[in-house]
């Protein structure tokens, strides 16, 4: 299927690696220019090079702090009116909210559902001008399904979640579309990290404890980085109009539920 977005313009943040590489290079394959940020130089250039070769594609590397006003401000100076949005930002930490104290809090939120919506608040209206706009949301499975050691996450994610679930409603008549994405189980490094955490601590092998969690999965599986990419590449396509402030969840069938 032809998405519809050769010539469009995109920003995708936290793309240097895992789920926001993903999207950049599935975006880039359907002929998508990019601009894509992340915090760490060296690894942003080496992803930017890496999708110029595998597709062609123009992508202008960012490198910057998205969750700062000064990130925000760089990466829309390179894409002062982007076509399509996708909103990233790695998540907070573990733990018993016992221990967490507001500093903490300020920043789940500031991440994780402050800054989305400040992204969103300076291109929404930009896009809505032009008739032409998608934004997609990178969220996480507990937004449905709460993880009890990631209540940071939970809460700020929800917020950003209700907040969305308004607005998309508002802007849809533009053909400016708003959805997210919710993440379960994928092999990111961020994932690796966790499991040769826990495998230090339960001295086990790493891969024993991967099968161990796919098959904890109806899919009998952890989710490739790509397939997330590529659902990605579809609800930024300039055929999903009619698909408004949803929540589209990723996790190989592990939410139990008749109604997603």
């Amino acid at each position: 299927m032809d998405l519809g977005l050769k010539g469009k313009k995109a920003i995708v943040c936290a793309a240097s690696k895992g789920l926001g590489r993903a999207c950049a290079i599935a975006l880039a394959r359907e002929g998508v220019d990019l601009v894509i940020t992340a915090r760490t130089a060296s690894e942003l250039e080496a992803t930017a090079a890496e999708i110029r070769a595998l597709t062609g594609a123009k992508v202008i590397a960012v490198a910057g702090d998205i969750t700062t006003e000064e990130g925000r401000a760089a990466a829309l100076a390179a894409c002062p009116e982007p076509d399509i949005l996708v909103n990233n930002a790695g998540g907070p930490p573990r733990g018993d909210f016992r221990d967490w104290d507001r500093d903490m809090w300020i920043k789940a939120v500031d991440a994780n559902m402050l800054t989305p919506i400040f992204l969103i608040k300076s291109v929404v209206d930009g896009m809505i001008a032009r008739k032409f706009g998608r934004i997609v949301n990178i969220t996480s499975g507990s937004v449905k399904s709460p993880i009890p050691e990631l209540g940071m996450s939970n809460g700020a994610r929800a917020g950003l979640t209700g907040f969305v679930a308004g607005l998309a409603r508002q802007v849809a008549k533009h053909n400016v579309v708003i959805n997210n994405i919710l993440p379960g189980p994928f092999l990111t490094d961020r994932l690796r990290g966790g499991f040769q955490e826990a495998a230090r601590a339960s001295n086990r092998p790493v891969d024993e404890l991967v099968q161990e969690r796919a098959k904890g999965s109806p899919a009998g599986r952890v989710g490739d980085p790509a397939e997330f990419g590529d659902a990605c590449a579809f609800l930024c396509s300039a055929k999903i109009s009619f698909i408004v402030g949803q929540n589209l969840l990723l996790d190989g069938g592990a939410f139990n539920s008749s109604m997603s």
